[in-house]
């Protein structure tokens, strides 16, 4: 059975400093009726004195009591209000207000604060130290977690969250603690997209008119963009916006990572080598049709062989040629 929906409501609250003018006049008139009761008791004035005298300690309670309907909300915080378990209203603009002196400001995210101090943890679910809620936009660094690609290699990951509080009301009313249910959403989200891609292509050799495969490494902004979009989905029920997802950290796990570099460097190997095969091959069968073109040298297939064989190895070696001079022929 889901949660019943908590519609917003904005209070617009007296102003607090009118409030306060009322509620210290009020204290004196009290106090001034209190002393004049003693003077009229002690005249033998029983009747006025002791209406005085009463009446001055019920303007001290009812007062005293009117004092705790002073609220200050600051800039982009909003405060959420229960009166005897009820929700009353929802205060989001800043300033010195008064309201009902039975109404309490109303954050799990507070009670949670306390309790994690109380055992010393420190967690995204425990950062709150008033109970207003912020509207500010907020970032969390999502723990390193180890997750599975989708080739099964494991890998570490981890990605910063920018993100704020649009409905107070519902962030308070429709979770536990948004906080901490914004921090077990991140984690399943980038869990479950992260396993989805490969970390990087496996053939890089592939051809340029082929689409390569999105991949963890090429691809971060638009899988973060998939993540915040998957997010989003997650926590609309909270209240909550996603502004974006940055992936900060990725790399492979340490069982593999030296496996993994061993492969990257022999796939660059590889591919610099046929980069260099076809610029070899390109530039013997460039030097041969000059040298048939203008006429200056006749060769026949064999001699093109060795042209072609002396040439190939200069242009693919490791080591720097070195020249030998031959005075005669080659036959």
């Amino acid at each position: 059975m889901e949660p019943n929906v908590v519609i917003e409501k904005e209070l617009r609250p007296a102003s607090g400093f009118l409030m306060l003018f009322l509620v210290i006049l009020g204290f004196i008139v009290s106090t001034v009726a209190f002393v004049f009761g003693v003077v009229y008791l002690a005249k033998e004035v029983f009747v006025l004195g002791g209406i005085l005298l009463g009446g001055s300690i019920l303007g001290w309670i009812l007062f005293g009591i009117m004092s705790a309907g002073f609220k200050i909300v600051r800039p982009n915080e909003a405060q959420i209000f229960t009166l005897f378990g009820v929700y009353y209203g929802t205060i989001k603009k800043a300033g010195f207000f008064y309201i009902n002196p039975f109404c309490a400001a109303f954050n799990p995210t507070y009670n949670a604060t306390k309790e994690a101090s109380k055992q010393g943890i420190n967690s995204m679910a425990a950062v709150s130290e008033s109970k207003a809620v912020s509207l500010k936009k907020q970032t969390w660094d999502n723990e390193r977690q180890k997750v599975n690609d989708i080739l099964g290699n494991p890998i570490i990951i981890g990605a910063i969250v920018i993100w704020y509080v649009k409905n107070p009301t519902q962030a308070v009313f429709s979770v536990e603690n948004y906080r901490e249910y914004l921090s077990i959403q991140t984690d399943s989200t980038i869990r479950n997209i992260a396993r989805l891609y490969p970390y990087d292509v496996i053939n890089d050799a592939a051809d340029d008119d082929c689409v390569k495969e999105k991949t963890l490494r090429s691809s971060a902004v638009e899988i973060a963009e998939n993540m915040r979009a998957e997010l989003q989905k997650r926590i609309d029920n909270a209240g909550l916006v996603v502004e974006e997802i940055r992936i900060t950290h990725l790399a492979y796990a340490e069982e593999i990572a030296a496996a993994m570099l061993q492969r990257q460097q022999a796939e660059a190997i590889i591919a610099a080598r046929q980069k260099i095969v076809d610029g070899a091959v390109s530039m013997v069968k460039m030097a041969i049709d000059k040298l048939c073109e203008g006429n200056i040298v006749s060769l026949d297939e064999e001699r093109k062989a060795a042209m072609v064989s002396n040439l190939l190895v200069v242009l693919c070696g490791n080591r720097d040629a070195q020249p030998v001079i031959n005075s005669g022929s080659i036959y």
